[in-house]
């Protein structure tokens, strides 16, 4: 590694090395319990390219979330917003998927989009707003599901994929756009 970076080994019973780079940008190291010192090293040289680049990226996401955080009386909006539309989809849904449900609740979380209790209470983050209509309807969709398999099991996703069969490719926009519009939450 090039620059001065804070850099944290942590030695396990495992047989592989693996790399990470944390928000705070934290290079973290993963090794075997035995692996030398010499082959650490060894190792963060051949991927100090890939560290750069990383810590780069994150540098790059970080000043633009910043630069578009949202303020308090943004989220207040989105969670009003939310409050208002949400509600109508649960409603059109639950009775596709064929399940009730409890109170909705909308929050601005940092880490989820949805949750539902085992009450059948649903929440939802406001950022839902900031997304396209049928991102919002997946997590509807998959909320409810959660009223009939409270687990993400195959027999979960096949639950999903009967109300929405091109599920996968609304799970995969919200795993590639979503953590920059969670990011606007500082």
């Amino acid at each position: 590694m090039d620059k001065e970076r804070k850099l944290q080994v942590i030695r396990s019973s495992r047989r592989t090395i693996s790399l990470e780079v944390k928000p705070d940008l934290t290079v973290v190291v993963r090794v075997p319990l035995r692996m030398r010192e010499r082959d650490i090293q060894a190792f963060l040289r051949e991927k100090a390219d890939w560290i750069e680049r990383t810590i780069e990226k994150l540098e790059k996401q970080t000043a633009e979330a910043q630069k578009d955080s949202l303020s308090m009386q943004e989220l207040k909006q989105l969670a009003d917003l939310a409050l208002e539309k949400l509600p109508e989809r649960v409603a059109y849904y639950a009775s596709q998927v064929g399940v009730t449900y409890g109170r909705i609740t909308i929050r601005n979380q940092r880490t989820r989009w949805g949750s539902c209790s085992s009450k059948g209470n649903l929440n939802f983050n406001c950022l839902l707003m900031l997304m396209p209509a049928e991102i919002q309807d997946y997590v509807v969709v998959h909320e409810l599901c959660h009223r009939l398999e409270m687990n993400h099991s195959k027999a979960f996703w096949g639950r999903v994929e009967e109300i929405l069969p091109d599920y996968k490719a609304r799970r995969k926009w919200l795993k590639d756009h979503g953590a920059e519009i969670m990011a606007r939450i500082i």
